[in-house]
């Protein structure tokens, strides 16, 4: 068996080759039309390698592909499935990243209410985790999740309409997927006519996907004064991202939030065992799995000081990558791709 790999997943590599046999390494986009890809039997993949009727290709070899995210807007799934490609994500596998980026992006943010209302739109993994991050830095939270509530209402949880979120809210984090079609979609979830019902001037947050947030009707509410301030990790149209929108949101980072080195490791850990689980590998050694697709350690120097909010930004500033990419907006791909090393917690 082979399998082709994007060379910017993290920890996979030693596993990848105890376990699998013949592997081999591409930058995701330059998988199509490769030698590699057309002797692969299963990809394991990120983002940047869209699957569909060009890729992997009409008479490929491909039998399944493992995309070591959450999202999989990527992936053209009814044409995998006419081709009998199976295929999984990872969901879950860096919630608790993103919900470390939103916390600490609400403990930078200036004028912050004391215990701000902060509306959760979308209540998955990650939304979920988000709600834990922000209640415990004394947050009230409002959720939004229209398709969850008609398919797996949560006993004794409560959800809001958009239009309550929009007037309650002092700030406001999407989680969504990014959907076009359905009773739900979607694609420019917060539009022009979102932001013009939006009641308490709110902090915006797009952790979630480009098209969820319509970057031109955001510019033109922060314009009006509709919005206070804007955190923007997921743009449309990247790695060319909007030059205005980057000037102006007070964070703007590479499609980093879910970026820890934590959360990467969930995913490659993730991606590696469905691989395992198609094709009947076992994994005879678990702790030598866990060891070979474990994080580095955080520096000896780094240690906690037992102040809370001092201690969440010691190990993850999101203003220090808001610098670098103001400063070098082209590398966007390169800060993306070559992330360095960010961990959730002291001493693991």
């Amino acid at each position: 068996m082979k399998v082709l790999i994007d060379d910017k997943i993290p920890y996979i590599k030693a596993a990848a080759e105890w376990l699998l046999g013949h592997v081999d390494y591409l930058p995701g986009n330059a998988f199509a039309g490769s030698r590699q890809l057309a002797e692969a039997d299963a990809l394991i993949i990120r983002t940047r390698t869209r699957c569909n009727e060009a890729l992997p290709g009409a008479d490929s070899r491909v039998k399944f592909i493992a995309t070591a995210t959450i999202g999989y807007d990527h992936l053209d799934t009814d044409c995998l499935q006419r081709r009998g490609i199976a295929w999984t994500n990872c969901p879950g596998c860096n919630a608790t990243s993103v919900a470390q980026y939103v916390r600490n992006a609400i403990l930078q943010a200036p004028d912050t209410a004391p215990a701000p209302t902060v509306g959760i739109v979308g209540y998955g993994h990650v939304g979920k985790a988000v709600r834990q991050a922000v209640e415990a830095i004394g947050c009230r939270v409002l959720l939004n999740d229209p398709p969850l509530e008609e398919t797996s209402p949560i006993p004794g949880e409560t959800f809001v309409s958009l239009q309550e979120i929009a007037k309650q809210c002092d700030i406001i984090t999407f989680h969504t997927p990014l959907t076009a079609e359905g009773p739900h979609p979607t694609m420019h979830l917060a539009n022009q006519a979102f932001f013009a019902s939006l009641r308490r001037k709110p902090l915006i947050i797009n952790a979630a996907r480009g098209g969820v947030v319509d970057e031109q009707a955001l510019l033109r509410a922060y314009s009006e004064g509709l919005v206070s301030q804007m955190v923007i990790d997921t743009w449309e149209g990247e790695p060319r991202i909007n030059q205005e929108l980057l000037s102006k949101a007070f964070i703007a980072t590479p499609h980093i939030a879910g970026y820890s080195a934590d959360g990467k490791s969930n995913a490659t850990r993730m991606a590696l065992r469905a691989v395992c689980r198609h094709f009947g590998i076992a994994i005879d050694d678990e702790e030598k799995f866990l060891a070979l697709t474990a994080p580095p350690s955080l520096p000896a120097d780094v240690q906690p000081s037992g102040d809370a909010v001092r201690d969440a930004l010691t190990l993850y500033d999101p203003l220090l990558d808001t610098a670098r990419l103001k400063a070098n907006p082209d590398t966007f791909e390169a800060q993306r791709g070559n992330y360095p090393l960010r961990r959730e917690s002291f001493g693991k």
